[in-house]
């Protein structure tokens, strides 16, 4: 994979990568406006996720930081579905930035998969964090059920996540790549919160998380109950990696979470914040400047995204670079290949 060897001379060992964006879809109605070309928006709405998530913390940072920091702008941290949800708020303008899962961000730029014939031409801002997948039971579950690789939830009650959220779309990703058929799994399209519940309660047997290393809601969840996360076994890596280049294999480290003491090998995806092609150049400039000369305010957020929340991460952007925030990178020395240089 050609990018993968710059982008792991400039960032910390075990960090991962993407491959390069296909060509959009079809042309949108920013585009033939030119990139960054719109006016300046002074009111921002940023939709980030659950109020529980990460995303949710991220963006109340990235609204502090355009209020307090960009003048004459202020920003606006909203709740929604997340990645798939977002999106589609900024393909119809009504959202200004979104937090959204690369494979998402992907797909969406492409017009494929829930973005089949509504392609949302989205550009990044900024590349952020990998989203691990966890896949979580709690431990009597999983003994009786014998939850030992991924592909033992077949006749399970489980949770892909909420309907339009990045948790859900990836969920299907993986299901498609390993072919594993909805029709042998009891369906629950449920919330983090609403998927804690049903695990307390025994109306769930296990569901998807795919969120930042570390996750509150998930510490919470192992403080109080005996948390099994369920590993990908070696072969379903092989497969769900070799399926799309959109994830990458990932080790969640024994300790992480309160009572699970051994390594869980599973996969991995990057988050982005994006806008759409119109969104005016001057003002990516400066929200991307001002994001960086705030980091630790997004560090202080989200502690175990140190590492990743540097410049040189845009590199693993599957999308091209908002030419706004492109000459920010430039200017810290970032050198973006051709396939992340938007093309008016």
């Amino acid at each position: 994979m050609r990018r993968a060897t710059r982008i792991l001379v400039a960032l910390p060992a075990g960090a991962l990568m993407f491959a390069g964006c296909a060509q959009p879809a079809e042309q949108s109605i920013e585009e033939e406006a030119g990139l960054g070309a719109g006016a300046v928006r002074e009111q921002l709405s940023i939709v980030t996720g659950g109020t529980t998530g990460v995303y949710f913390q991220v963006g109340g940072v990235l609204a502090n930081t355009i209020t307090d920091g960009v003048e004459g702008q202020s920003g606006s941290a909203e709740t929604t579905g997340a990645s798939v949800e977002n999106l589609r708020l900024l393909g119809s303008g009504e959202a200004d930035i979104a937090i959204a899962q690369g494979d998402a961000v992907s797909e969406a730029f492409e017009g494929r998969n829930d973005f089949e014939g509504r392609a949302v031409q989205s550009y990044a801002l900024a590349v952020l964090y990998p989203n691990v997948f966890h896949a979580v039971s709690l431990e009597g579950n999983a003994v009786e059920l014998g939850l030992e690789c991924f592909s033992d939830i077949v006749d399970t009650r489980y949770s892909v996540g909420a309907v339009g959220s990045g948790n859900e779309a990836t969920t299907t990703n993986v299901f498609s790549a390993l072919e594993i058929s909805t029709s042998d799994i009891e369906i629950q399209q449920l919330g983090y919160a609403d998927t804690d519940s049903a695990l307390r309660n025994d109306q769930l047997d296990a569901g998807s998380w795919v969120v930042g290393e570390g996750h509150a809601g998930l510490s919470e969840l192992a403080t109080t109950e005996d948390v099994h996360l369920i590993p990908m076994c070696d072969e379903e890596v092989s497969v769900i990696t070799a399926a799309t280049n959109s994830y990458t294999e990932h080790t969640i480290p024994g300790g992480t979470y309160p009572g699970v003491e051994g390594d869980v090998q599973t996969i991995a995806v990057w988050n982005l914040m994006v806008v759409s092609g119109d969104f005016n150049e001057q003002q990516a400039y400066d929200i991307t400047s001002a994001m960086f000369d705030n980091i630790d305010d997004f560090v202080a957020a989200y502690a175990p995204g140190e590492e990743y929340m540097v410049p040189e991460t845009i590199l693993n952007s599957p999308v091209p670079v908002h030419p706004g925030a492109a000459r920010f990178y430039e200017e810290q020395g970032v050198e973006l290949p051709e396939d992340l240089l938007a093309q008016s």
